[in-house]
Parts: C-alpha cells; sequence; structure tokens
C-alpha cells in the first residue's frame, strides 16, 4: 500500500504543478499576446489545446484524489462497485483506479 500510496502522492504533485502551467499559460503570467497578428491566433489556437489538456489533467487529479481517500479509509485495494479486491497488476499499470476489471468493462 505505501509504494502505491507514494506513486499517488508523486502523480498528485506532478498534475497540480501541470494544472498550475496550463493557468499560467492561459493568463498570460509569461507576458502579452505577440504583437504579430498571425502569432496571436497560433497563441489563442494554442489557449484551446491547453484547455482540453486542463481538463484532462483536473479530471485524473480528482481521480488520483479519490484513490488517495480511499486508501487513508483502508479500502483502497477493494472495488467500490463489488467490494472484491482489485488485482494488484491492475493497481500497479493504474494506481487510481478504483474498481476492478470486471466492474470497469461496460
Amino acid at each position: 500500500m505505501t509504494d502505491r500510496k507514494a506513486v499517488l502522492e508523486g502523480l498528485r504533485d506532478e498534475l497540480i504543478e501541470r494544472i498550475d502551467r496550463y493557468r499560467a499559460h492561459k493568463e498570460r503570467r509569461g507576458g502579452a499576446l505577440d504583437k504579430d497578428i498571425e502569432e496571436q491566433a497560433v497563441e489563442v489556437q494554442n489557449d484551446d489545446v491547453v484547455d482540453g489538456l486542463e481538463r484532462e489533467a483536473e479530471e485524473e487529479l480528482a481521480q488520483v484524489m479519490r484513490a488517495l481517500a480511499r486508501l487513508e479509509a483502508g479500502e483502497g485495494d477493494d472495488c467500490e462497485r463489488c467490494g472484491e479486491p482489485i488485482d494488484p497488476r491492475r493497481l500497479q499499470a493504474l494506481p487510481y483506479t478504483t474498481v476492478c476489471v470486471d466492474c470497469a468493462e461496460p
């Protein structure tokens, strides 16, 4: 459990840093838009990409936080749907999962 917790904490910290970088880009903390109109168009187009990346990182961070909370509660290795133990290989491959393979399949 402690190895998984350390992995999740590292992932959490990395995601928080990544989200901060995305927000810094959107808030133009590095400076205003370029004066060249074509360059501005590229920068604004990049904002759409950064928005998508930020949303993905926020969703992953929410999953990591949920997994950490379940670990703290002593439930982290059991499926939140069926209550059966989650295969350790699945936890190693996807440390923030909260469901077993059977429950994850539609």
